[in-house]
């Protein structure tokens, strides 16, 4: 054969006659090496670029048939574009075919070749051949740019209204993706997209209704047009449901299911927010869910619509348990992506009837135990969000079971929402106080360090569980200690504070342990000797220590000789600590006592109150730090603090001991404390020392020297800083007229979806030469459909009065899925700097 091409092509004084497509794939097939089929795709490619230089007119839709799949290979195909237009410009339909084919493949929006097929859809879409109007009307919606869009609009909007049925539907989908990308001009296709659902043929219907769910959802005028034709799709659904064996869509015993779905889909859009539609719309929901077949697929993914239609309207209360036991069923299937479903719209829907799904709470414990992650942790989400105050012994149970065999993110996530279930559901502090430490001694060391310290602190509040709490921790501390250290840490501070009543029979449910002082230390000799110990550890455990010499007078010469070890260590942090802890012991022995104290019990933050600077640290040069331990980072952190208190840079901070300035906590520090080792620039002159605030005037010195019921409108317009896939930003602006420094911001954040915004966060980072701080925000729920907003306040100071620049980052949950986004703002108005 080749010999034969080869003479041809002699002959005619061409290039040797192309391969089929058939004998390429025969031949990349027969590759046994990467290497190999590298050789046989550029071979191929040369030979196709040099019949395109030849304008060879002859093999061109093979060779790009050829190309496109070259391209499915993941090679390289972009020089066959203007190929794939002269296909398209070619009267014959094979060429047609091939040449859309290609089109919709390698060319895109960011080639100026793109803009050249615009004519040629246009012929194409006024031809008389259908096939050839349906092959534009194809490629038109895939490759459909704004600007083609615009152009071609009309055209489809005339094949909508036309009497072909083969297409109408092809002309139906194609507007759907045009108002998609060109929303503005939806309204020329709403006539045309009614009198497509009074259609016969079942294609166009299910072409019509995907029309008309896109033009409700994209304007909300567009919606109460189509909401009188509820009637009709009840109707139309009706005799789908009712009607008998039809050959032509029947799929699997079930009349035309994809119809049946997406009918539910647009009902549900029609149906939200709206008691007359929903009063419409519950018989035939019933009757859907009643007389749809199980035993399929089929009948499940309509019955999953059906529900979602149910949760999705103003349905009756029975419905709603209908729609739920539907979901409690799905618990039961053997297909684990059925499962997933029924777990991610349970959790969807606990919220809406949460005593109907709690009577499938033992199926959604037991999926607890499901080996496919995915299931366990929604089954894991969907139990915390079932824990009430009647149920959280038993689920705690489960929860607890679970975690002993979860894997390490499954593990670290339960433990930290256990903790909050039982905060808020605890029936008593002792269970409370049991439960933690029963997940201290499961998780171990994937238990989060944020839930160290909330235990201790509940801990150091339960002053009558002193004992029986120390007690309890000492038995759980076993031999691999460098497994469980966030218990280790836990049980070091415990044993720092009421070692001594390990053996003491007073309190409540307290049981002598007999502990002799040199088991105490020879456990804690073998924690700070451990290089798997990590540092944080081994900080719990040597300040520990320090105590126990106070808990234990006799045992002065142990802890000192203990400590003394440490004063030469090679990690800086523990280094200090023992040399300053050994200072005590040699110079201010007479105030160990008083020092190392049982603590009082630890006041419990009000996140309210608390200020929480939520910055976005960037990569780019010009974002500074925005650290929240920290409440200003600059390179002079002594001037940049005078800079927040309004006071010039020469200023002498002169740090005295005075008991009026002096803000005292529950360690007995104080804020000049804090401030001791700064160290600013002396001026010649001395002035008087500054102010600062009391803890009853402000919760941080920024708070404390601004006056916020002093503030006043500045006048300055509001600003859209986000908008997309219905989540807005929009800021409003306030100056203080005592600080004209300062620009206060409040960021109002609006969900026009059907669905709500779950777990929202609002994060920002300005250039270094501005300072920024954000409060807390009014929540982190946004409501769907506008029914609410999510709030939140933000301070810029801009001493040096420089243009306003904010990097912000948004994340949050929606429909089970984690959405983060990010933009840049520059167009603030020059009235918000100024």
């Amino acid at each position: 054969m080749e010999t034969k091409n080869n003479l041809l092509s002699k002959l005619t004084g061409g290039l040797p006659s192309s391969i089929r497509l058939r004998d390429l794939i025969r031949q990349i097939r027969a590759c046994k090496t990467a290497a190999d089929e590298r050789a046989v795709v550029q071979k191929e490619c040369a030979y196709i670029r040099s019949t395109f230089r030849e304008e060879d007119n002859t093999w061109r839709c093979r060779n790009v048939a050829k190309l496109l799949y070259i391209h499915m290979l993941g090679y390289p195909a972009h020089f066959g574009q203007l190929e794939c237009l002269k296909l398209i410009a070619s009267p014959r339909f094979i060429d047609k075919r091939v040449g859309y084919l290609g089109a919709t493949l390698l060319l895109d929006e960011r080639q100026d070749v793109h803009l050249l097929i615009t004519n040629s859809l246009k012929n194409d879409l006024t031809s008389q051949t259908q096939f050839v109007a349906g092959l534009a009307l194809s490629a038109l919606g895939s490759i459909c740019s704004p600007e083609m869009s615009r152009d071609l609009a009309g055209e489809v909007e005339k094949l909508v209204k036309s009497s072909n049925v083969y297409l109408k539907k092809k002309a139906a989908l194609c507007a759907f993706r045009i108002i998609k990308r060109v929303p503005e001009i939806l309204e020329m296709f709403i006539p045309a997209a009614r009198s497509l659902l009074t259609e016969k043929n079942h294609g166009v219907l299910v072409a019509g209704v995907i029309l008309v769910t896109e033009l409700c959802s994209m304007c909300s005028d567009t919606l109460l047009y189509f909401k009188k034709l509820v009637p009709n799709l009840v109707r139309i659904l009706k005799n789908l449901v009712m009607a008998g064996y039809s050959p032509d869509h029947d799929v699997n015993g079930i009349n035309d299911p994809f119809l049946q779905v997406k009918i539910l889909r647009l009902l549900r859009v029609l149906g939200k927010q709206d008691d007359e539609a929903s009063e419409i719309m519950n018989d035939i929901l019933a009757q859907v869910a009643t007389n749809t077949e199980t035993s399929k697929n089929v009948g499940n993914a309509i019955l999953y619509e059906t529900v979602l239609s149910i949760m999705g309207i103003k349905s009756e209360s029975g419905l709603r348990v209908l729609g739920v036991n539907i979901l409690g069923r799905f618990l039961l299937n053997i297909d684990k992506n059925i499962r997933y479903v029924a777990l991610n719209t349970l959790l969807q829907t606990v919220n809406v009837d949460n005593g109907a799904v709690q009577r499938h709470r033992n199926t959604v414990l037991d999926c607890l135990k499901d080996p496919d992650v995915s299931i366990q942790r929604r089954a894991m989400e969907l139990c915390f969000a079932l824990i009430n105050s009647n149920n959280i012994r038993t689920v705690t149970k489960d929860l607890l079971s679970f975690i002993e065999s979860a894997g390490p993110e499954s593990k670290a996530i339960c433990s930290s929402k256990l903790f909050v279930a039982a905060e808020v559901h605890a029936p008593t502090k002792r269970w409370h106080i049991d439960t933690m430490i029963k997940v201290l001694t499961l998780a171990g060391n994937y238990v989060p360090e944020d839930l160290v310290g909330n235990l201790i602190q509940l801990i150091s509040e339960s002053s009558q569980l002193h004992v029986y709490t120390t007690q309890q921790l000492w038995k759980n501390l076993g031999n691999e200690l460098a497994s469980f250290q966030p218990l280790v840490q836990v049980a070091t501070w415990c044993i720092g504070e009421f070692g001594d009543l390990l053996n003491s029979a007073e309190g409540v449910d307290a049981e002598p342990l007999n502990v002799a002082e040199e088991h105490i230390f020879g456990l804690y000799e073998k924690i700070l000797y451990n290089h798997h110990m990590t540092l944080l550890t081994k900080e719990y455990t040597i300040n520990s220590l320090m105590k126990l010499s106070v808990r234990f007078p006799k045992s002065i010469s142990k802890v000192k000789n203990m400590v003394d070890v440490f004063g030469s260590n090679m990690n800086i942090e523990l280094q200090q600590r023992a040399v300053e802890f050994s200072s005590v012991f040699s110079k201010h022995d007479y105030l160990r006592p008083s020092i190392f104290e049982r603590m009082p019990a630890i006041e419990r933050k009000n996140l309210n109150e608390v200020d929480v600077q939520n910055g976005l640290v960037t990569e780019e040069e010009d974002f500074g730090d925005t650290s929240i331990t920290k409440l200003v980072k600059a390179k002079d952190e002594g001037n940049a603090l005078l800079d927040l208190l309004g006071a010039p840079q020469e200023t002498q901070l002169n740090l005295q001991e005075n008991s009026q300035h002096a803000v005292v906590n529950s360690g007995g520090s104080n804020l000049l404390d804090l401030l001791g080792g700064l160290e600013l620039n002396h001026s010649p002159e001395a002035q008087p020392p500054l102010s600062f605030p009391t803890s009853e005037e402000s919760n941080i010195i920024m708070d404390g020297h601004l006056s916020h019921q002093q503030d006043k409108k500045a006048g300055i317009p509001p600003l859209r800083v986000f908008e997309k896939n219905g989540l807005k930003l929009d800021f409003t602006f306030e100056r203080p007229s005592d600080n004209l420094q300062m620009t206060v911001m409040t960021m109002l954040a609006k969900n026009e979806t059907s669905d709500p915004l779950c777990d929202f966060l609002f994060q920002a980072a300005v250039p270094k030469t501005l300072q920024l701080q954000l409060l807390p925000p009014s929540g982190n729920v946004i409501p769907a459909n506008n029914d609410g907003c999510v709030t939140q306040v933000i301070k810029v100071l801009n001493p040096t009065k420089t243009p306003l620049r904010m990097r912000i980052k948004l994340s949050y949950t929606t429909l089970g899925m984690t959405v983060e986004e990010q933009s840049e703002i520059k167009n603030f108005p020059s009235a918000a700097w100024q």
